[in-house]
């Protein structure tokens, strides 16, 4: 039985609990230690941004459901994902590169990317109109950076601090750059401003289908091992209320009414207490 106060048990098994949701502890996998080493120093936008658990569950959920939106980013999914069977798994392998990206030493941060890079040189196929798709393709690897960068720094912004500068967020686009480059996204936004303009201009390339719809049920129905499927809804209805209108549409999924309010409060309450356990840890 642990010893110490209820509040310091409490704390360590609710860092327990958050860790293992994010990693596969049964195959021995640790949380990314910070180095002083890394692509980006402390301190800075990315690594605050990233460092928040609450806004990455959020952002994470609205970025994937952003780039189902996309046939290309779509139909490699459906070729060469197991998706169904292993949302969750999906779901940690991402935020791990994104962790090891931000935090990791410089060597496994670069190591990290080039493991993708020779992954996506896999992943290719056909789309339903014949036409060729690839993982490599640098325009669907510019929606899925936009939709990650600005998925993220929506919650960021929205739970943890809606006062953010905008010299700060500007600094977190061209931080996240660095990588979106390395894994040959093009076009790559630098500042907010950039990245709101490639937003609009890309949904000219997005599209609703039934497979898209589905989905996003997937993401939005997951249940993670370790977490209370009332905090997947709790997360799930925050993404949802924090995508813009058209992709609401796109996606068959209902504009949020007075329900989203409960899941706003629920979701900043659960980020004050996760900081709260992390800061100490």
């Amino acid at each position: 039985m642990p010893q110490g106060p209820l509040s310091e048990r409490f704390r360590k098994s609710l860092v327990a609990r958050v860790r293992a949701v994010f990693n596969d502890v049964e195959a021995g996998e640790r949380s990314v230690p910070p180095s002083d080493e890394a692509l980006f120093e402390k301190d800075t936008p990315i690594r605050m941004v990233h460092a928040d658990v609450v806004a990455m569950m959020v952002g994470g959920i609205r970025s994937l459901l952003l780039q189902m939106l996309h046939p290309h980013a779509l139909q490699g999914v459906l070729d060469h994902s197991n998706f169904r069977t292993d949302m969750h798994g999906r779901l940690r392998r991402t935020a791990r590169f994104i962790a090891v990206t931000s935090f990791g030493h410089r060597d496994d941060a670069q190591a990290a990317i080039e493991r993708v890079n020779r992954i996506h040189e896999s992943v290719t196929g056909t789309l339903p109109d014949g036409s060729a798709y690839s993982a490599r393709n640098p325009r669907t690897l510019a929606w899925v950076h936009v939709a990650e960068a600005t998925s993220f720094l929506a919650a960021y912004v929205r739970h943890v601090r809606p006062e953010m500068p905008h010299h700060e967020r500007d600094e977190y686009y061209r931080q996240f750059a660095v990588i979106a480059r390395a894994l040959g996204a093009d076009p790559v936004p630098v500042d907010q401003r950039e990245a709101e303009a490639l937003f609009r201009e890309m949904r000219r390339d997005l599209r609703s289908s039934p497979e898209a719809r589905e989905v996003a049920q997937l993401v939005l129905t997951q249940k993670p091992e370790g977490a209370p499927p009332a905090l997947q809804a709790m997360l799930g209805a925050e993404a949802v209320a924090l995508l813009p209108p058209f992709a609401r549409s796109l996606l068959g999924l209902e504009k949020p009414g007075l329900a989203a309010i409960p899941a706003r409060a629920a979701t900043w309450g659960m980020g004050k207490a996760l900081r709260w356990a992390f800061r100490q840890n």
